[in-house]
């Protein structure tokens, strides 16, 4: 892979990653568009500028380590990795079909190179801090990267594992929540409010940074910042727009989980051009 700190490099990588998973959501007739397009900016930058890996050699055991706590957007992750060289672009396609590498949720049965099997939500978290901590135990440069859906986040293990985390002065631990405000059955405001969000992170004993999460250079410099901390974890609030990208799927709960028509495909990889 060709890694680049460059932002308009990062912006065409999100281009290509927006329409595999149009087309890959299209072609499975399932998936979840909405929340995976308002994460790509985030996913790109960590996989192609900040995290250090090797898919050549994807058990380095130095490298550091990517969770996707909201696994039902695994499109993203999918189409990143296969930028990378991980899996085969040319299968992106065969998304939730039997057999398939590319399960609708990611299972490290099937794509071995996944630091686990995520899609539980509330789950994530905890499995990133189990990781950052073993890290520090084994005193590898590791660290550690945590995406969280803000739906997500009303979990009370999330909370929790977040005690567990500033307790332990886990300073090798980024949480990233991708806050595009809407969760499958509406908007958060609506069904469990979330704010004050970064006083709330702040309490539990948290490093807060709040960026435009679809600003590359803005998620550089968070990410530089997080690795700068130190005696704390950091919490990355990543305010999105759920369907970024697509006009018709922007800021539209509808697209938490519909697949588009062959029409909405059309529409939708002509915007993306």
């Amino acid at each position: 892979m060709n890694k680049t700190s460059n932002p308009a490099d990062l912006a065409e990588i999100s281009k290509r990653v927006r329409r595999h998973i149009i087309e890959m959501i299209t072609a499975a007739k399932s998936g979840h568009p909405g929340g995976s397009l308002s994460a790509t900016e985030l996913v790109v930058t960590l996989f192609f500028d900040t995290m250090r890996h090797d898919p050549a050699n994807p058990k380095w055991a130095d490298r550091d380590h990517f969770i996707l706590g909201k696994g039902h957007a695994c499109p993203v992750l999918y189409s990143t990795m296969a930028e990378c060289g991980y899996t085969p672009i040319d299968q992106l396609n065969t998304f939730r079909r039997l057999g398939s590498i590319y399960q609708g949720h990611p299972d490290v049965r099937f794509i071995p190179a996944l630091e686990a099997s995520t899609g539980s939500l509330g789950q994530g978290l905890s499995i990133g801090l189990g990781m950052a901590l073993a890290a520090r135990l084994d005193h590898r440069p590791s660290r550690t990267y945590v995406v969280l859906g803000d739906g997500e986040i009303q979990e009370g293990q999330v909370w929790e594992a977040a005690m567990f985390a500033s307790f332990h002065k886990l300073d090798n631990l980024a949480c990233i929540v991708d806050y595009n405000k809407i969760q499958l059955d509406g908007f958060v405001e609506d069904i469990m409010p979330l704010e004050p969000l970064a006083d709330k992170w702040k309490s539990f004993g948290w490093h807060v940074i709040e960026i435009n999460g679809h600003d590359i250079p803005a998620v550089q410099a968070a990410f530089a910042e997080a690795a700068t901390v130190k005696g704390k974890p950091t919490v990355i609030l990543a305010h999105t727009v759920k369907g970024k990208g697509v006009s018709f799927m922007e800021n539209n709960p509808k697209w938490h989980g519909t697949a588009p028509s062959k029409e909405e495909c059309e529409l939708a990889l002509k915007e993306l051009a």
